[in-house]
């Protein structure tokens, strides 16, 4: 019993406890926000793609300064911040849509619908600032809070790192169907109410959590200071350079930071000023390519350039293809089980193999489920046409003036309840849902082999995802952790950026089979770029699992750590 109580009184528990409130939240309002847009706009599209297009501009543009900011500034000034920021932004947001929903007809008469205009631009962009703090706790607490309470021992951090990943499996999954339900059984005003109360409580728990970890990781309150561009610079250039491990990290000075009292700086000027936020932005970038894990972190940023996943982009395809919201919230399900499968096999592997040739083996079983997808595109039911022009239906549009897409009423109860909207052909509703046009059955030969190869890469595809996330908490400097994490989470963004951007060129369900072509090339060049990083780093020794792997870098450990990957 003593066992049982002082595992839940302890630093990792009441961590895992406070991402699971904060993960249930984002989940729950990054579904709410799209669907509550749909709403608001007439049932079109148009104000859930400048959302979607304006937090992946600002993270791409802000990730590195987001970065800096949490390297600093003390770990708890920046996890309570980035806390209270997120949830009164959503709070805020929630109160506003409200408003919205209560008095849209007035709203609309009022300045000739100028207001209206104003409260929607109010609305993406604070539910922008609570992306952008969202995106601030993930870095301080899943990369660096993380690393510390796990202390030395790395097994311990896998096995964090690999909860961690559970709870957002498990999140991704219920926090959608939970909201879902709300909206459709009440209305979208009771969801907004939900969410924001939600947040109210999940703030102040979080906030006692955090308090609590930090109290009782001593450490925590350590943190080592942020170098100067020139030591920057030399930090950089060490890969290159034959400087021992401990001259390298002579660099860096451990002090308290939590009451740090900064030095008189002297007068700077506004030009200087206005410029180091782009200098902050260039070397954030420049530290970024200079990591001996550059490479590690490359790979997976191209797995983001993808329609393989259980996105509106693919499940509006599988709607083209005849496949029923019930059976794709089974399949959402069945994904969810073999991500967490692939967490498992993450620790299991890491143990037996080490942790550079887990990465390994990870994706070559994930290109190799990869493998059906592409299969998938030349078998029966299949419905790619290269000779069907991608541009006919952007054409149509402009110049035969069709209306905007539009959700059809029936099915607005089931985007509540599922989550998942149908973007085929620039619409929502099921392309088979007019009981007039009665079309031809479609063969689900091709579709069940997307599916199936998209389900089974889960495994190969987290269980990667958690060895690059583990190699880059060992392998950079503390000083550097958020403005590196905060540039690796704009290679990310960039890439889902070009993923919606190749979707937009290519939209018709006839080109699906080209992005799923094109998707598994992306994929294929990331798993490359990845062995290339471990061949760099093993050597010979690449593909023997028995014998202890060297570290990424002769100098890339985190100062007082001299274990081996």
């Amino acid at each position: 019993l003593g066992s049982v109580i002082a595992y839940f009184t302890s630093a990792k528990f009441l961590l895992y406890l406070g991402h699971a409130l904060s993960t249930w939240g984002d989940r729950m309002w990054h579904f709410a926000v799209s669907v509550f847009l749909v709403e608001l706009y007439g049932n079109s599209l148009l104000l859930t793609a400048v959302y979607g297009l304006v937090v992946a501009g600002s993270v791409l543009l802000l990730g590195a300064l987001i970065g800096d900011w949490v390297d600093k500034n003390s770990r708890l000034k920046v996890a309570q911040t980035s806390l209270v920021v997120q949830n009164s932004s959503v709070i805020l947001c929630g109160i506003i849509l409200m408003v919205i929903f209560l008095f849209k007809t007035q709203l609309l008469t009022l300045y000739h619908g100028w207001l209206l205009t104003l409260c929607y631009i109010l609305v993406i962009t604070i539910a922008n600032i609570a992306n952008l703090a969202s995106t601030a706790t993930a870095i301080t607490i899943q990369r660096d809070w993380i690393v510390v309470v796990a202390g030395e021992d790395r097994s311990k951090l896998a096995d964090m790192n690999a909860t961690i990943r559970r709870i957002d499996q498990l999140t991704n999954i219920l926090a959608p169907m939970a909201v879902g339900q709300i909206m459709t059984f009440g209305s979208p005003m009771i969801g907004c109410g939900f969410i924001s109360g939600w947040n109210l409580m999940s703030m102040c728990v979080e906030y006692l959590l955090l308090w609590k970890v930090y109290q009782k990781t001593p450490t925590l309150a350590h943190k080592s200071a942020k170098v100067e561009a020139s030591e920057l610079k030399q930090l950089n250039a060490k890969k290159e350079s034959d400087v021992k491990p401990a001259e390298g990290v002579q660099l860096i000075i451990e002090k308290d930071v939590t009451g740090f009292e900064p030095q008189q700086e002297k007068e700077v000027g506004c030009g200087a000023r206005i410029a180091e936020p782009f200098i902050t932005f260039r070397d954030g970038w420049v530290a970024y390519y200079n990591q001996p894990v550059f490479l590690a972190g490359m790979g997976l940023a191209f797995l983001y350039m993808t329609v393989l996943g259980f996105d509106c982009i693919t499940t509006g395809y599988a709607y083209t293809q005849g496949l029923s919201g019930s059976v794709l919230s089974l399949l959402m399900g069945a994904s969810a089980v073999t991500g967490i499968m692939g967490t498992v096999a993450f620790t299991w592997l890491r143990r037996k193999c080490g942790l550079i040739r887990t990465g390994l083996i990870s994706g070559v079983a994930q290109f190799a489920c990869l493998i059906l997808c592409a299969i998938s595109v030349f078998m029966p039911g299949s419905p790619m046409d290269l000779t069907v022009s991608p541009f006919t239906d952007i054409s149509a549009r402009l110049f035969e003036n069709e209306p905007l897409p539009t959700i059809a009423s029936p099915e607005s109860e089931m985007i509540f309840a599922t989550g998942m909207p149908n973007l085929s052909n620039g619409s929502i509703a099921p392309a088979n849902s007019d009981p007039e046009m009665s079309p031809e059955p479609v063969p689900l030969i091709s579709v069940s082999l997307l599916f199936a190869g998209v389900i089974a890469a889960r495994v190969g595809l987290w269980s990667f995802d958690l060895t690059v996330t583990q190699l880059l908490q060992e392998n950079v400097i503390e000083s550097e952790r958020g403005i590196i994490n905060g540039v690796q989470n704009s290679m990310n963004y960039l890439l889902d950026l070009l993923h919606f951007i190749m979707v937009i060129l290519a939209p018709n369900p006839e080109a699906f089979g080209l992005l799923v072509l094109i998707s598994v090339s992306f994929v294929a060049m990331g798993h490359i770029m990845y062995f290339r990083f471990a061949q760099k780093s093993l050597g010979k020794q690449l593909f023997v699992c028995h014998t202890p792997e060297p570290k990424a870098a002769p100098d890339s450990s985190p100062p007082g750590n001299t274990s081996t990957v």
